[in-house]
């Protein structure tokens, strides 16, 4: 079982959440700045910057999933229109296939405070060896020494128990032992907290998150954020959408790869870390079929397209496959396991945000951005979505 982070690790209090942090005015001063040349400009991260007002960050999902705006784009005429995730029905074509992820969140984030200084401690589990040991990201106080222990809290605060932290990790991470017998997800289950992204009321669950962070559809355990395209569905919209197209599921358990902002000044030079996907081989034939068929593979989130891509670099067909992938889909990138993709309004400078500007053409998803802003779109985890074809 593989997830990753939206907590910084020791040192770097809150990296990946200041990275997410936007400001209040409302000019999108990047995305209206005529590009010096359409490619250069597209490896230069900063042309991944853009600035949103701070209201438009969603703080709730809308009672009924399907009900969120969904901005509609025509690669070809460069049009947009405006719409109703419930309306998919009508925007895709009888035997086209759309492809969701199927990973669920598991309850990552964790609480505690240090024995030794009774310091208050947040970690974040990543995955766990043969052996029982943890890898973890953690925030604390002061400096952490190998062979501490922390004591951790459950949902109300009181002590459950013991983590010892032993040894200092690649990348300001930390292998860690609990005290506790039992599998990582049985501990978690019992204590851990929903990783909601800092721009999501400062990282705080309340109860309702425990379920509107989580897919409809999500069955198998391993990340640690959702894939926010796939929260606007509801079972009803499925049940229509069945009648009409192939639903397809892939898994890819969201993490570091997904969610590390952009920290380099060109874009080749920023590392994607290993994410661990699967397309099983029932879903390899039938995203075949469909492109034998001669119809369309809709995407639904970037992780179902990094999955759909790394499967289509190794192979001319849709094959089974399964392992880590630390694709980085960025300009000049051809895709040949996509023809659309319904996808949400993503973070500045972020990896996402260059893979759908790199599927969709930067001029037309820049003028998007744009026209969400003036038109209040709802962005990011628990905002409104975008379909482009």
């Amino acid at each position: 079982m593989t997830a990753a982070g939206v907590l910084s690790s020791e040192g770097d209090i809150a990296a990946v959440a200041a990275a997410i942090t936007v400001s209040a005015r409302t000019v999108c001063l990047r995305f209206s700045r005529p590009a010096r040349n359409p490619l250069i400009a597209m490896t230069d991260a900063a042309e991944y910057d853009y600035e949103l007002p701070q209201e438009l960050i969603a703080q709730f999902p809308l009672e009924n999933r399907a009900d969120a705006r969904l901005m509609v784009l025509d690669r070809a005429s460069g049009s947009i229109e405006h719409a109703h995730v419930r309306d998919l029905p009508d925007y895709v074509e009888r035997g086209d296939a759309l492809v969701t992820n199927d990973s669920r969140v598991i309850p990552a984030t964790l609480s505690g405070y240090r024995t030794k200084t009774r310091g208050r401690w947040q970690g974040l589990y990543l995955d766990a060896d043969e052996n029982g040991l943890w890898r973890m990201l953690c925030r604390t106080r002061g400096k952490i020494q190998p062979g501490e222990t922390v004591m951790l809290i459950d949902r109300e605060a009181r002590d459950h128990s013991l983590l010892t932290l032993v040894a200092k990790l690649d990348g300001g991470q930390w292998a860690a032992k609990p005290e506790r017998e039992g599998t990582p997800l049985d501990l978690l289950g019992e204590i851990g907290r929903v990783p909601l992204p800092h721009y999501i009321r400062g990282g705080r669950m309340v109860t309702a998150d425990v379920d509107t962070y989580q897919t409809v559809f999500a069955s198998k355990p391993g990340s640690v954020a959702a894939p926010t395209a796939g929260l606007h569905f509801t079972n009803p919209l499925l049940e229509k959408l069945n009648k009409k197209v192939h639903l397809i599921h892939v898994t890819l358990h969201v993490g570091l790869g997904t969610f590390r902002p952009v920290a380099t000044e060109v874009l080749e030079e920023h590392k994607m870390h290993n994410e661990w996907g699967e397309l099983s081989a029932t879903a390899a034939a039938g995203l075949q079929a469909v492109r034998d068929q001669g119809n369309k593979i809709i995407a639904v989130g970037t992780t179902s397209v990094r999955v759909l891509e790394t499967v289509a670099l190794s192979s001319e067909k849709f094959t089974a496959w399964s392992g880590e992938t630390n694709l980085f889909i960025r300009p000049p990138f051809r895709f040949e396991g996509t023809d659309a993709l319904m996808t949400n309004f993503h973070l500045p400078r972020s990896t996402l945000l260059v893979l759908v500007r790199t599927f969709g053409g930067d001029e037309l998803i820049r003028h998007a951005y744009r026209v969400a802003i003036e038109e209040q779109y709802r962005f990011y985890s628990y905002g409104d979505a975008m379909l482009i074809l």
